[in-house]
């Protein structure tokens, strides 16, 4: 049976959905590993996010808590707010409630992806306190480290992501992933994907 990885995201300007792509080819290049990407549900009313100017969203299927039990394993991803996750991811999780009393995800693993608008904006303090929700649910939290190699320590170009996963530089939001981000966002599908598959033949 193929091991199967879910990224769910959040994106309000398609930043984080062009990491979250990349992250599936990832996952996907694993052999028996299935990939399937998802997004949260919007909280925000349409007229709220034409005022702020956000594209429609994308035809990605929209998933629910109850759907979270069928993945062996996830990446995580979201914008961040002030250092933190989006509210329409926490409100995701905010709704996984039954799935923390019954402990259906403790033991899986999950990875973070995240976007910011600059680079003291969050790169690793975003994915630092997401990990409170993969806590309390016993979910296993798997970092990149520096398995990325020299691209961790590239200092010519800007670049996001940290050892704790992928990420990107959304500046004024007409910045989108740099060719090396999206290779670290492939790295960490490929990562957490074979992470993913080694815990589950162990089971």
């Amino acid at each position: 049976m193929a091991t199967k990885v879910y990224i769910v995201y959040y994106s309000m300007y398609g930043h984080v959905e062009k990491l979250a792509e990349e992250i599936k080819k990832g996952a996907a290049s694993v052999e028996g590993v299935e990939a399937k990407i998802w997004q949260v549900p919007e909280t925000l009313p349409d007229e709220v996010l034409t005022k702020m100017s956000a594209p429609p969203k994308s035809d990605v299927p929209v998933i629910t808590p109850s759907e979270l039990p069928e993945a062996d394993g996830f990446v995580f991803g979201f914008p961040t707010r002030f250092g933190m996750m989006a509210a329409q991811f926490k409100a995701f999780l905010d709704a996984t409630g039954g799935l923390w009393r019954t402990q259906q995800l403790a033991g899986k693993p999950a990875g973070i992806f995240y976007s910011t608008g600059s680079q003291g904006g969050g790169q690793e303090t975003t994915a630092l306190t997401a990990i409170t929700q993969l806590v309390h649910h016993g979910i296993i939290f798997v970092p990149i480290g520096y398995t990325f190699g020299a691209g961790m320590f590239e200092m010519e170009k800007v670049k996001g992501g940290s050892p704790y996963g992928a990420g990107t530089f959304a500046g004024d939001g007409s910045r989108q992933p740099s060719e090396l981000e999206l290779e670290q966002a492939f790295h960490q599908g490929k990562y957490i994907a074979s992470i993913t598959k080694k815990l589950k033949g162990a089971a």
